[in-house]
């Protein structure tokens, strides 16, 4: 896209780039929470959990919020921020590794949308039967073509869905204070009677699902060249956060006094409508349903055009390969397009062959991003430990800003360690063959293919995909 296709191009209010954001967010793994949290801890578990989370991806927002002001020439923020501060190859890794990760959890999308059908129609099971991948190919490539339409288009149409979605998400929590049982609530508050794990591990196992509700809070920092004003990116990244943090939060404690936990545990996804049917009968099923699928094609909207832009700006400032920043007559990423669809066709087949494919790509997705928002994090500390930008530019924000930042880093770490190995490995092999357009980008340009430790990252990374795929061929790792 040339400055003059940039300069033409219709920008966003606030509350535009705020739906972003919230619509980012919501989506699959709302709808999720009854049963994630409880198979995997109670009502103090999930306190602590949402606690850790919230803290996490608050401090995650502010660093967000400060890049965008200190470093308003940086675009597409997630994959900018890492090349900046950590130089072109783990530029590029955070930029693949956010595409990837946005794939990716388009096929939960597909995979929850597909379950809720099987609820009435079994031929889709749980969302990973040979027929549910078939109306889900359909599904990927109608979008495909909506988006082709433009950007400004689908970011209008998903404004319209994010308000849609939240109806039947603020009934759910509304209705269900009125159903609120201060007894079963008592019960499940350390985890029932039956659930013994160490408080440490309950709160652990949580912690993948809370990176993957949140996936998205940089929605508004991917989109900067759209801002009105530049100051909107970070207004618009805290105002979603914390409206999606009392959303989320509502949602998995209020279900707490609905259901015991061992019920909750063992509910078919999407678990926010059968404990919204236990309480308020058949109808409250289907009002949840088709909030869900509204909430989902949304959320899956919004996370395409992300994952595109990413390709898209990466291309354009020649860190992948040329051909990516090729757009139509509408401006839109054509050739990212293409390869965004395809990599989220590729990864849906693969739920043909998994147990619990849900679970599954929502794990998968939260590894992949991590590494991108590690990098970001670390960036923004790296200004305040080195001083850059602050010498004349609200100085006075350093020690404030220094501690969100190693917060938000400290954090983001943590949460690669909790994913544990198994997902680390996984990760590695969509990244080791992904180092391809990073090869072909580095000859386009007639550089050096790898630094001396970019070599040894590269070599990592290749030993982790290998140990990866060996562990799925002798059945050490499942999905």
């Amino acid at each position: 896209m040339t400055s003059t296709d940039t300069a033409s191009v219709k920008k966003m209010p606030l509350l535009t780039l705020s739906a972003m954001v919230v619509g980012s967010m919501v989506g699959a793994g709302v709808f999720s929470l009854p049963r994630n949290f409880g198979s995997a801890t109670g009502g103090f578990g999930a306190l602590i959990a949402w606690a850790i989370a919230g803290t996490g991806m608050l401090m995650l927002a502010f660093v967000f919020q400060t890049l965008a002001v200190r470093k308003p020439d940086l675009d597409a923020g997630v994959y900018a921020y890492a090349k900046a501060g950590f130089g072109e190859y783990l530029g590029f890794f955070s930029a693949f590794g956010y595409w990837a990760s946005a794939c990716v959890g388009n096929v939960s999308y597909w995979v929850l949308i597909k379950s809720t059908l099987g609820q009435v129609l079994p031929i889709f099971g749980e969302g990973n039967t040979v027929w549910a991948v078939g109306l889900s190919t359909v599904g990927i490539w109608a979008f495909h073509v909506t988006v082709l339409r433009g950007v400004q288009e689908a970011a209008a149409i998903n404004r319209i869905v994010t308000v849609a979605k939240l109806v039947p998400i603020l009934v759910f929590v509304v209705i269900l204070l009125f159903y609120f049982d201060g007894g079963i609530f008592a019960d499940n508050f350390l985890g029932g009677d039956a659930y013994s794990e160490p408080l440490f591990e309950q709160v652990r196992a949580t912690m993948l699902v809370t990176v993957f509700v949140f996936l998205g809070i940089e929605g508004a920092s991917v989109y900067s060249r759209y801002a009105r004003r530049r100051e909107d990116i970070g207004r618009a990244t805290v105002l979603g956060f914390v409206s999606v943090l009392a959303i989320f939060a509502s949602v998995t404690m209020v279900s707490y006094g609905i259901m015991p936990r061992d019920e909750l545990a063992g509910l078919q996804q999407p678990s926010m409508s059968p404990v919204f049917e236990s309480a308020v009968g058949t109808w409250g099923a289907w009002f949840i349903s088709i909030g869900l699928v509204i909430s989902v094609l949304g959320a899956y909207l919004a996370w395409t055009l992300m994952a595109a832009e990413v390709l898209f700006v990466a291309a354009k400032d020649r860190d992948m390969p040329s051909f990516l920043a090729r757009v139509n007559d509408r401006s839109v990423p054509l050739i990212a397009m293409v390869f965004t669809t395809v990599l989220i066709q590729l990864v849906l087949l693969t739920t043909l062959f998994s147990d619990d494919a849900f679970t599954f790509t929502l794990k998968l997705c939260s590894a992949l991003s991590l590494v991108p928002y590690l990098l970001a994090a670390a960036y923004a500390l790296k200004l305040g430990w080195t001083r850059e930008t602050y010498d004349d530019l609200r100085p006075e924000n350093r020690t404030r800003e220094l501690v969100f930042a190693g917060l938000a880093t400290f954090y983001t770490a943590f949460m690669i360690v909790a994913a544990g190995l198994e997902f680390l490995l996984l990760s590695c092999i969509i990244y080791a063959p992904g180092t391809l357009l990073f090869v072909l980008t580095r000859r386009e340009a007639g550089k050096r293919l790898f630094s001396p430790w970019e070599a040894v990252l590269f070599a990592v990374v290749l030993i982790g995909a290998v140990a990866g795929i060996v562990g799925l061929a002798t059945g050490a790792i499942t999905i």
